[in-house]
């Protein structure tokens, strides 16, 4: 398989890759950017489909802001490698939220993975390295509980208290650990003993701000820790995307305005400061490129 990089370009936060294969989607920005309707998500679709060649490396899809746009590429991946029930394809996502929250107007960047979990192809998808308090108490409530006590879908996380999911049926999905690092060690050790086809997703505010720096709340993972669990997907990796880069954008639209004012997404960026963070962004995307390469099948 060609491990030539694809850039979805909505946003422009994307820096130069290697022999990168870029497709220019800027007009679908305020459409689909942090979410939308099913339908207009399907023209999308449709235009994204038209320019991806039959094979390539890892997809990056912009902000974080996006990470909804790995629900398709995971359909694809599904489609055109023939996986199914009897051959399932595993997820792992990187990120420092589940993406596993409420919204019932369509889908967007925090709801895509309940999509992805229950497809009949998808053996189970594992969301690790959170630390953000979407999944304690507090939002309990939000997150979508089907894929959870169906054995779909595990979080893995740090620092959160998880105990009501005991109340809910739900404890088996839950995988607490004292430390990032011990977290890194456990995830691994499972995906090494447990070889599979798997789709390796990262959005990069799950690494620590030491490591990049992205405008949503970040975790604590560091580069290597990463490094640890894409090694041990070796000969694994079908497929992958990335998200999580960084880029400035007022919407027009008056309910994303709010949803994302309430996720901290309404201050604007000046430019010396965005410039600063985005050249952190394309040194760390080219290494985890070349990581991911490695480990990839073919």
């Amino acid at each position: 398989m060609t491990q030539r990089p694809v850039v979805l370009d909505v946003d422009g936060s994307v820096g130069p890759l290697a022999g990168e294969l870029r497709l220019p989607l800027q007009d679908w920005q305020e459409s689909v950017r942090f979410g939308c309707g099913l339908g207009r998500f399907a023209r999308f679709k449709a235009a994204m489909q038209q320019g991806l060649p039959a094979e390539h490396g890892t997809a990056f899809l912009g902000s974080g802001d996006f990470h909804h746009l790995s629900w398709p590429l995971i359909e694809r991946c599904i489609a055109e490698q023939g996986f199914s029930a009897t051959r399932p394809l595993r997820v792992v996502v990187l990120d420092n939220h589940p993406d596993n929250m409420r919204f019932p107007w369509g889908v967007h960047c925090g709801s895509w993975v309940r999509r992805v979990a229950m497809h009949p192809a998808v053996s189970q998808v594992h969301v690790a390295g959170i630390t953000s308090q979407d999944i304690g108490s507090g939002h309990a409530w939000e997150n979508y509980l089907q894929p959870l006590r169906a054995g779909k879908l595990s979080y893995w996380s740090c620092g959160v208290d998880t105990r009501w999911a005991g109340r809910v049926g739900a404890a088996q999905a839950f995988r607490s650990f004292s430390s990032v690092a011990e977290l890194a060690h456990e995830l691994s050790r499972h995906l090494g003993a447990r070889p599979q086809p798997s789709y390796l997703s990262i959005d990069k505010d799950v690494f620590a701000p030491e490591v990049v720096r992205t405008n949503w709340d970040q975790g604590r993972m560091l580069e290597s820790e990463a490094g640890r669990i894409i090694e041990a997907l070796s000969g694994q990796i079908v497929g992958s995307d990335i998200t999580g880069d960084v880029s400035s954008w007022r919407y027009t639209t008056w309910w994303k305005r709010l949803m994302s004012a309430s996720d901290g997404q309404d201050t604007e960026i000046d430019a010396a400061t965005l410039a600063g963070w985005q050249a952190g962004q394309h040194e760390l995307n080219r290494r985890l490129v070349e990581h991911i390469a490695v480990s990839r099948i073919g």
